[in-house]
């Protein structure tokens, strides 16, 4: 008998016992890699345990009728290669979807249930000597992975190093084909995430932190509904017109530096293993911080204070970020510089979303189109967020799942349509508010009587509204509101 198939075969029964044998409340993931000459071939094992099979089959079976459609498998094997990044000698790779196989939803929910996802990557491109490195992310919060890679079939091809961290999220294989002199010795120069920080190493890090903040939509969500109003001025229980520019820019500035100090402080404290939380807590208390942000973003609920909002959720969120640095399995002082790549990889794909976003939508502050932008951008993260909290908490599948994933897959397009938008909306006159008022951002209870009324009379001057005798909120004109082009 071959001897490589004899390997296989072990290989194969050394993930199936482990299979059979994980945990009531782990969701075992195990990949088979197998390379070839101008591909990697990989076959994912996914079983839920019985105490997390109805967490996971909400997420599969979407529409609830207890059978899983042929629809819904590839909708749910594209969700798990979502979450899977790829490299191949540093280089990012997308892997394409070849068949998958899932048990009927009996066996799911008796934890026997073993979902087969088949896929493979490209190596067409490369020289003799390649590295690959698999980053699995999917439901990491519950999951439990296992990783390796099969003898190859093509005598060429030599495997000379694996690498993993202590959770197996984490593998890196290196390789080389015929007429390559390489051999594990020379690779040790070599710089990797798990082994001695050199410039490789935290150019790796720094990627996976900007690839985190980009795939986090829940990070992104509650950044971007809490910067919704911060273009507008509060009074009372509403938004209410235009801050101005300068103001916006420091408002902007304001939450999201307060943002990163909390991130930051609780990413390196946990990432240094100086005190360690529940992932599931932290990331319901995510959720809930995309609520606040969100109702926050509908009707005044801390008007000024944004910032400490930032900072204090920002600790809860840092705690999520040194869960996915955590994985890497770095050593003591690897960890200090990861810690620093990390957190710049996730400050700068932050810019980069707030660079896209933040312009069109101060521009857009100015026109009577925001409220729309506004409400609408609110509601969908509130919805989102409630998604999230039942899927976390009880397991019940997120229907909102699928449009986060949408607007995710499509945010360079969404950002330049926005754009677009907001240009048209500041070249058409009628849609284009007046002057704004030069005035305080927050008013109501936290300012005082005079100069609540000062800013209601700047206010009804731009609008172009005649003078009266103040009521409870702003002067009004014949008993009506002020005129709807200063109020958003």
């Amino acid at each position: 008998m071959n001897t490589k198939f004899v390997a296989a075969a072990a290989v194969l029964l050394s993930l199936g016992a482990g299979g059979f044998a994980h945990r009531l409340d782990e969701y075992l993931q195990a990949t088979i890699i197998s390379v070839e000459k101008d591909r990697v071939q990989a076959s994912m094992r996914l079983v839920p345990g019985v105490a997390v099979s109805s967490m996971v089959l909400a997420s599969i079976d979407t529409n609830g009728d207890g059978v899983i459609s042929e629809a819904e498998q590839r909708t749910y094997a594209e969700r798990v290669l979502r979450d899977l990044s790829v490299t191949v000698d540093g280089n990012s790779a997308r892997p394409t979807l070849v068949s998958q196989k899932f048990p009927a939803t009996e066996e799911i929910k008796e934890g026997l249930g073993e979902i087969q996802i088949e896929f493979t990557v490209d190596l067409s491109r490369g020289g003799p000597e390649r590295r690959i490195v698999f980053e699995n992310h999917h439901r990491n919060e519950i999951s439990a992975y296992l990783v390796n890679c099969l003898v190859p079939r093509d005598p060429n091809i030599r495997i000379l190093a694996q690498n993993r961290n202590e959770s197996q999220s984490f593998y890196q294989l290196d390789y080389a084909q015929a007429g390559s002199s390489s051999n594990p010795a020379s690779l040790k120069g070599r710089s990797t995430i798990h082994g001695s920080m050199g410039a490789v190493g935290f150019a790796s890090i720094f990627r996976l932190g900007m690839r985190h903040i980009a795939e986090g939509t829940d990070h992104l969500l509650f950044l971007l509904a809490l910067l919704l109003p911060a273009p507008l001025l509060a009074l009372g229980s509403r938004w209410f017109g235009f801050a101005g520019v300068r103001e916006s820019l420091l408002q902007i500035l304001r939450v999201v530096t307060a943002f990163t100090v909390g991130h930051s402080i609780t990413l390196a404290l946990a990432a240094l293993r100086l005190f360690r939380v529940p992932t599931r807590p932290v990331e319901v208390l995510i959720a809930l911080s995309i609520i606040l942000s969100a109702v926050h973003a509908l009707r005044p609920l801390f008007p000024g204070r944004e910032a400490r909002i930032a900072a204090f959720f920002g600790l809860i969120h840092g705690l999520a970020f040194a869960a996915t640095l955590e994985e890497l399995g770095l050593g003591r002082w690897e960890r200090v510089a990861g810690i620093l790549a990390f957190n710049l990889g996730i400050e700068t794909m932050q810019l980069i979303v707030l660079a896209a976003t933040m312009p069109p939508l101060v521009l857009m502050s100015r026109t009577r189109a925001y409220p729309l932008l506004r409400i609408g951008g609110a509601l969908f993260a509130g919805f989102a967020s409630v998604g999230w909290i039942a899927e976390r908490l009880l397991g019940v599948h997120n229907p909102v799942d699928v449009a986060v994933d949408i607007v995710a897959h499509h945010a360079v397009w969404i950002a330049g349509a926005l754009f677009l938008i907001s240009l048209a909306c500041w070249s058409l006159p009628n849609v284009r508010n007046k002057r704004p008022p030069p005035a305080r951002r927050s008013l109501g209870r936290h300012s005082s009587v005079s100069k609540h009324l000062t800013t209601c009379r700047r206010a009804m001057e731009s609008a172009g509204v005649e003078r009266a005798a103040p009521s409870n909120g702003c002067p009004t004109k014949s008993g009506s509101p002020v005129k709807p082009n200063t109020w958003a």
